[in-house]
């Protein structure tokens, strides 16, 4: 497997990335290690993951990812100094209070008591790459498609977030810092605030991109590529809508072996599962037949050969569900088909935005 630097940091990570958030919902701990296993044989060494895993959040899951991978990294000697292990610590509440009291301020306090709370879940006393997982100001995230300034409020600054993260830096704690959900604005606010102040410098943004959702490519890509910031794309496969499975009507709760959108109220509520998201996410499965590559091989193949992405995070349920993803590692889009995915998208934009 190929690796990357991320960020001019000395940082190096496989160009896929294991992400972990059905570990402890969909996935047991034993499946979960299984999975880990291969992935690393695999050449798969960066492995992603949050406090507030698994997904959907739960008071009664939350931390649970952390805990299974720290179960294995404990039960495998040696195998801690072959992973770049990077977590999450959560932006404000956003409703969800067991997370910090339903807090909607991210104090530096707070930063450093949730890093200490994942280092001993993750059994470990270093974190590689430390992610602020949502913006701690109001900005648009998650599905959401406009800033709205009436929306702001008073929030702990950019700059005391640094000062906090610069804390667990020079603890040794923490080896890089990185962003997760950001706009343009606040990838160039942390890395000018950094620089203006002699704070640490993120090495990393992860992102959603997939093809249903491209908005890394409004402006984004260029904020990246200028500062040489790295992009982490996350849900590259439109959670599961851009495998085919759903292509056909009349999934619901009923059908829970589809995957999580099938399996979970509340995930048909969220972006992906927009209707006009799910018509997009057929056509694009479609294009994929028609050039005889199944719809997985065509979404992973997308965003592996970006030059905008430096790794692509899967989540997976199982083993074969890791090997059919890696397996579409080395697939090269034509430039006839990357024009018709370009032409789709100019029709339909960003569905899952």
């Amino acid at each position: 497997m190929e690796t990357t630097e991320l960020g001019g940091s000395g940082l190096r990570v496989s160009r896929i990335g294991l992400g972990t958030m059905t570990f402890g919902q969909q996935v047991d701990e034993a499946t979960a290690h299984a999975i880990l296993d291969r992935a690393l044989e695999r050449g798969v060494d960066f492995i992603d993951t949050a406090e507030m895993y698994s997904v959907p959040a739960r008071r009664e899951t939350f931390g649970a990812t952390e805990a299974i991978i720290g179960r294995w990294l404990a039960s495998r000697p040696g195998v801690r100094q072959r992973v770049v292990l990077a977590t999450k610590v959560s932006g404000p509440a956003r409703g969800m209070d067991w997370i910090r009291h339903g807090s909607t301020d991210l104090k530096a306090g707070e930063i450093v008591q949730a890093c200490e709370d994942s280092l001993r879940r993750l059994q470990t006393e270093v974190i590689d790459l430390y992610q602020i997982h949502w913006p701690n100001r109001n900005a648009p995230s998650f599905g959401a498609l406009y800033f709205d300034p009436t929306q702001d409020r008073a929030y702990r600054s950019i700059q005391e977030q640094l000062q906090a993260l610069a804390g667990l830096v020079q603890a040794g704690k923490v080896r890089h810092i990185g962003l997760s959900n950001e706009t343009p604005w606040g990838v160039g606010e942390f890395v000018r605030l950094a620089e203006q102040h002699g704070l640490p410098r993120i090495v990393s943004v992860q992102n959603p991109y997939a093809l249903v959702n491209r908005a890394v490519d409004n402006g984004l890509d260029e904020t990246l590529h200028r500062t040489g910031v790295g992009l982490l794309a996350y849900s590259p496969l439109g959670f599961g809508t851009l495998t085919g499975k759903y292509d056909e009507p009349g999934f619901d709760a009923d059908r829970p072996e589809l995957g999580r959108i099938a399996q979970f109220a509340a995930m048909r509520q969220q972006r992906w599962a927009r209707p006009e998201a799910l018509a997009a996410a057929r056509e694009y499965n479609a294009l994929a037949r028609r050039h005889g590559l199944t719809p997985t091989q065509m979404a992973l193949a997308f965003c592996y050969g970006s030059w905008r992405v430096a790794s692509t995070l899967i989540g997976v349920t199982s083993l074969a569900q890791l090997d059919e993803n890696l397996a579409a590692w080395g697939t090269r889009l034509s430039a006839e088909l990357l024009a018709e995915i370009d032409a789709i998208r100019w029709r339909i934009r960003d569905p899952a935005q």
